[in-house]
């Protein structure tokens, strides 16, 4: 049985149902997490709309397709995405590279780079996010963790502060009920009987195993019962270098 899912994008300034905080996580001590990005988005319909994304050079955002928009302002070195502090450094996105592949209706390929139009200053509170290699095909039972501000239940807004939670990669059959889950690019992450998980605010966001970023939030059951679908970086890092080296 095909369950519905949604991609993990949060509309702040509208009702639709297409993909706020980390449900069952804690809150981050403030910038311990300095390489997280707080995504203001305008849609391509004029929407307001929220995602997470990560750091990973002075000059390059990585984050999920489905958080294109007509324009992305990134802001680094937040905690609170409400209460502007000195750490914040706010960034106008000069180009979006979405994977040439995505497909906004099977969710696959859920993974983009945004060129910023300045070089971001490292920081206490600002820092870049190791990628795995090509090959670093990461194994089930890991236990890992997500952050982001998305919601922190089904019926509320998004966060304000910067949440976390643990979350343990799966076996692929887990995910059996996404009938377009592919093992090959994509996680498996969460446990079904514990009520911990990403949901809309977090898409974007990276799953941190062992101080490596191997994941990206990318969808969930619209329940926001665990599993989540994270995008796997690690396939992707041909395409990311490329990406990188051309710009």
């Amino acid at each position: 049985m095909h369950l519905p899912s949604v991609p993990l994008l949060l509309f702040l300034l509208c009702s639709r149902a297409k993909a706020g905080n980390i449900i069952g996580g804690t809150e981050c001590k403030p910038h311990s997490r300095p390489y997280m990005a707080y995504l203001e988005i305008v849609t391509s319909q004029g929407h307001l709309a929220a995602c997470g994304g990560f750091l990973i050079r002075r000059d390059f955002v990585l984050t999920a397709a489905h958080c294109a928009g007509r324009q992305i302002t990134v802001i680094l070195g937040a905690h609170n995405r409400t209460e502007k502090e000195d750490t914040w450094q706010k960034l106008e996105v000069e180009k979006q590279f979405p994977h040439p592949k995505y497909d906004d209706n099977l969710i696959l390929h859920d993974i983009m780079l945004l060129k910023l139009k300045r070089k971001a200053n490292l920081t206490l509170a600002v820092g870049a996010l190791p990628l795995p290699s090509q090959f670093n095909f990461i194994p089930s039972g890991r236990m890992c963790r997500a952050t982001g501000w998305g919601r922190t239940n089904v019926d509320e807004p998004g966060s304000n502060t910067l949440q976390e939670v643990k979350m343990r990669l799966l076996e692929p059959q887990a995910c059996k009920h996404f009938s377009n889950f592919d093992h090959n690019l994509q996680l498996c992450v969460g446990n079904p009987r514990k009520a911990q998980n990403v949901y809309k605010g977090d898409s974007g966001g990276p799953l941190l195993c062992a101080g490596i970023a191997q994941g990206i939030a990318s969808y969930v059951h619209r329940t926001a019962k665990p599993p989540a679908v994270f995008t796997r970086i690690s396939h992707y890092r041909p395409w990311i270098d490329k990406v990188l080296k051309k710009n």
